[in-house]
C-alpha cells in the first residue's frame, strides 16, 4: 500500500479538512485528494461519502464551495474528494481544451493511446482510492457516492458498474447519456475510440439495463441549467429506468442553474439521504 503525505490541514466545524498526496498505480502519477474527517473520527471509524467533481474542477471545489462540512460533522460522515483527472502527465494536447484531458477524466478507463497509460479514473475512484483511504484513515468500508455534472456521471458509473461496493448514490445535474452528449462524444471518441459499442459500458442510460444490483438513484437538476437539454439529458435516463424498473427520483429545481450555488442549496438533502443508507440516521 502506497504512503500518503499530508499537504494541508484546516479545522472546520469541529472536524478536519485535509489534503493528501500519493502515488497512484492506476493513474501512473502523483495525485492529491481531499478528505473531511468529522469530529467522531477522532474516537471511532466513520463511513464515507465519495464526491466526484465536474469538468475543470479539482479536489478543492466541493470542499470550499458546497458548505457540506457543517452537516457532515453533525452526522459523523467523512467526505472524500478525488481530483478529476491525472495530473503532471503532460500528454500531447492534454491541456488544450477545458472539456477534455486535464480536469476532464470522465471517470472511465481509457483504452486508446496515449490516454490508457494514465486515464483510468474509474479504477482509481472505485478501487484504488477507497482501498487507500480505508487502510490509512479512520473510516469504515461503508461507502456512498455522489457528484456533479461529469462527476455525477462518475457517481452513476460507480453505482451501476460496482453496485455492491456502495450503500447509496446521488447526483447533481449528471451527464446521463454521454454517448449522445457533446461533452461525452468528444471524450469517449478519444479515450475509448470511435467504436460506439465500447461506449455503452460507460453510459448510465445504457448501463441500467445490465446492473447486478439496483441501487435507488437520487438526482437533483436545476431547471434553469444551460446544459440541461444538450449535454445532461436526464430524460433519457428516466425513460431507461422506467423500462427496466430501476428506482430513480429526478427532482427538477426550478430557477437553479449548474453552479455550486445550486449544489450548496440542496447538499443537505443529499447528505441526509446517504446518512440514512449508511446507518447514521433513521
Amino acid at each position: 500500500m502506497t504512503a500518503i503525505k499530508e499537504v494541508s490541514r484546516n479545522r472546520v466545524h469541529g472536524g478536519q479538512q485535509i489534503r493528501f498526496q500519493h502515488q497512484s498505480t492506476a493513474l501512473n502519477c502523483d495525485m492529491i485528494f481531499g478528505v473531511f474527517l468529522p469530529p467522531q473520527a477522532e474516537t471511532a471509524p466513520v463511513p464515507v461519502l465519495y464526491w466526484l467533481s465536474g469538468l475543470t474542477c479539482n479536489d478543492e471545489n466541493f470542499a470550499q464551495k458546497a458548505g457540506a462540512q457543517r452537516l457532515a460533522a453533525e452526522l459523523g460522515l467523512a467526505i472524500v474528494c478525488p481530483d478529476t483527472s491525472p495530473r503532471g502527465t503532460d500528454l500531447p494536447g492534454e491541456h488544450d481544451h477545458w472539456d477534455f484531458g486535464s480536469g476532464a477524466g470522465f471517470y472511465i478507463n481509457a483504452t486508446q493511446a496515449p490516454w490508457s497509460d494514465h486515464y483510468n479514473m474509474f479504477d482509481y475512484v472505485s478501487k484504488e482510492l477507497p482501498a487507500l483511504v480505508e487502510a490509512k484513515l479512520p473510516v469504515t468500508d461503508k461507502r456512498s457516492v455522489s457528484g456533479h455534472s461529469m462527476g455525477g456521471h462518475g457517481a452513476l458509473m460507480c453505482a451501476l458498474k460496482a453496485p455492491l461496493h456502495y450503500q447509496s448514490v446521488s447526483a447533481f445535474a449528471p451527464i446521463c447519456h454521454p454517448s449522445e452528449s457533446g461533452w461525452g462524444v468528444k471524450a469517449f471518441s478519444q479515450y475509448l475510440g470511435e467504436d460506439r459499442n465500447a461506449w455503452r459500458d460507460w453510459d448510465a442510460t445504457q448501463l441500467v439495463c445490465t446492473v447486478e444490483k439496483q441501487l435507488p438513484i437520487l438526482i437533483d437538476q436545476g431547471g434553469d441549467d444551460d446544459f440541461l437539454g444538450e449535454e445532461l439529458k436526464p430524460g433519457s435516463l428516466e425513460q431507461a429506468c422506467i423500462c427496466t424498473h430501476h428506482p430513480l427520483e429526478v427532482r427538477i429545481q426550478e430557477g437553479y442553474d449548474h453552479s455550486y450555488y445550486f449544489i450548496a442549496s440542496f447538499i443537505d438533502d443529499h447528505l441526509r439521504y446517504h446518512a440514512r443508507a449508511l446507518g447514521l440516521i433513521v
